[in-house]
This record gives structure tokens, sequence and C-alpha cells, in this order.
């Protein structure tokens, strides 16, 4: 008999080996990140959970923190930048200042959109994590918080198919190719 208390304790303990796994695999992140951010209760305190995602949907990095500025902007580029080889075409993102200033310093080379409603791809990356929020009953803690998005991000990224845009026949290879993925990284994460 498994139970939720088990399987809670086996996604603390191998959740974040199988989202590396999956995340050193990946593909290289497309050319244009849409950059956001949501706020989130904890404890009955506001947090921001900042989220990056390219233009195929991909989430490239999530930053749990409990404030909104310049400094945290600039901490979340240079998170998202480290270990690639290269820098986006574009940057999108909404109309908070704070993301203007942080990529003047940090890319400066890098062309900058902001409006309201271009960012709608990385708008809609929030769902998944609230709905699994509302199921848990919210988060209990910052690190609570970051270690299950960054984690459901990575593995909800590899199992995302954009059904709406295949075939009946393309959908099943893609989903097999999927499993065939994760049973690797499970198994090579169990083994390493």
């Amino acid at each position: 008999m498994v139970s939720y208390e088990t399987i809670r304790e086996w996604s603390l303990r191998f959740g974040q080996t199988y989202a590396n796994s999956h995340k050193r695999r990946r593909p290289q992140p497309g050319d244009e990140w849409f950059l956001d951010e949501v706020l989130i209760r904890i404890r009955s305190n506001l947090h921001c959970l900042w989220r990056a995602v390219d233009q195929h949907g991909n989430v490239l990095d999530v930053l749990v923190q409990n404030r909104r500025s310049k400094k945290t902007a600039k901490h979340f580029l240079s998170k998202l930048l480290y270990g690639l080889c290269y820098v986006p075409r574009v940057i999108v993102s909404d109309k908070l200042g704070f993301y203007g200033a942080a990529k003047c310093e940090i890319l400066p080379s890098v062309e900058h959109w902001q409006s309201r409603y271009l960012n709608n791809c990385c708008e809609v990356s929030h769902q998944p994590i609230r709905r699994r929020e509302r199921q848990m009953k919210r988060f209990k803690s910052v690190r609570h918080a970051q270690r299950f998005s960054a984690t459901h991000s990575l593995i909800h990224n590899h199992f995302q198919l954009r059904r709406h845009r295949l075939s009946a026949n393309e959908y099943r290879d893609v989903r097999d190719r999927a499993f065939v993925a994760w049973l690797d990284a499970t198994g090579a994460a169990l083994l390493g």
C-alpha cells in the first residue's frame, strides 16, 4: 500500500535529481525569453515567484524571493544565464521597471520588449504551479516553494507535449520518447 506520505518522501528524495537530469538533457532553449513574476502567499506573507519561459513554453528557471526589486531581477537574470553558452535575442516582459534596469546592466546588447499583452506565454505558464499550490493547500515555506516549483517545472516541461500541434501518430511517438527518456533519467539517477 502506497500512501501520500510515501509519495511525498519519494519526491523530496529523488525529485530534484530527476529534474536536474532532465535539465542537462534538454535541448537548447529558444532565443526569445519571457519573464514574469507572480505573487504567492506563504504563511500569510506575500512572496514573488519569478519565472522565465522560452517561446516554446518551456520553463527555463524559477526563483522565489520575498521582494520585487532591481537587485532581485539582476539575481534572477544571472541565475538564468548561469551555465548557458549563449544569450537570448529578445527578452519580453511586462512594464515592471526592474526588468529594464537589470537587463541594461547584465545584458546591454539584448533587445527588450515591454508590453502588457506580449507576455501572455509566461502568464499562462503560471497555471500548473497555481493548480498544484491549490491541491497542496498552499506552500509551507519559501524553501518548499522554491524546491517544488523548480522540480515541478522541469518535469512538467518534459511531459507537456503540445498535443494540439501534433497528429495522433506523432503524439504517440513523442509520448513514447518522453517516457523512454524518463525511464532512462530515473534509472541513471538511482544508479548514480
